[in-house]
């Protein structure tokens, strides 16, 4: 529910979220982890600037952290997106 609530927010932010991408990132995780895949989970661009992956890291790791309800698995995979976009 935390999902759809942010989107609508997104949305109504003028987000440029694309969904149209949803249906082109329905299989599952790859691996090892792509730039692309780890783009996506952030819903930033695969070349954003490290301060931009922080901010989208930090929002999207408070609506899934465990403690707060959210998923084990997922907040693993949200690490993983942030340390792989911000490698030098």
């Amino acid at each position: 529910m935390r999902g759809i609530r942010q989107y609508k927010l997104n949305k109504a932010a003028g987000n440029p979220f694309d969904s149209s991408k949803i249906k082109t990132y329905m299989g599952g995780f790859n691996t090892p982890m792509t730039r692309k895949e780890a783009a996506l989970i952030l819903g930033i661009k695969e070349r954003s600037s490290e301060d931009i992956v922080f901010q989208a890291y930090k929002r999207i790791m408070m609506l899934n952290h465990p403690d707060n309800g959210g998923s084990t698995y997922m907040a693993m995979k949200i690490n993983e997106a942030k340390n792989l976009l911000t490698l030098k």
